[in-house]
């Protein structure tokens, strides 16, 4: 997957994670599960839906200091256990979003050992969106998550 990267709209996080591939996919995929790790601390995922299928609802609201933040998209891809992607670009229904923002691209490969590594990359439509999302804090927002995900999904899986 990162051998089609445009360093232009394209930023990416790769991370080996200290837990078994099958439970980082639950974490990513269980509302229950993901409403534990996926903004990064004092911020919280206050609702989440998720239809696991291309074409489903990936469905996220976050309280941000007070603010609430909807973020509403679908499936684009689904394999299980190895990928996903999803994008604010369209809504359930295939309705297209007013302001899209990204594609997310996410991988789960198995290292061995309870090992997993985690890529993940946020596709944008145009140059402008990329620089905005990298100053807004990609890398160290989404390393955060990571470092909060792998912690949860260690915790799972004992």
């Amino acid at each position: 997957m990162t051998d089609d990267l445009d360093p232009e709209l394209d930023l990416v996080l790769v991370r080996e994670l200290a837990a078994p591939r099958d439970v980082i996919w639950r974490c990513w995929t269980q509302a229950e599960h993901l409403k534990e790790w996926f903004v990064p601390k004092p911020h919280r995922v206050v609702a989440c839906h998720l239809e696991v299928r291309v074409g489903g609802a990936c469905n996220t609201t976050f309280d941000v200091e007070g603010a609430i933040m909807e973020n509403k998209g679908v499936y684009l891809e689904v394999v299980p256990g190895e990928k996903l992607v999803f994008t604010d670009t369209y809504t359930a229904g295939w309705k297209p979003a007013p302001e899209p923002f990204m594609t997310a691209i996410v991988t789960f490969e198995d290292m061995g050992g309870g090992r997993t590594r985690y890529t993940a990359v946020a596709r944008h439509r145009n140059a402008d969106t990329a620089r905005q999302h990298r100053e807004m804090g990609f890398h160290d927002g989404w390393g955060t998550v990571a470092t909060q995900l792998e912690a949860y999904a260690q915790g799972l899986g004992q």
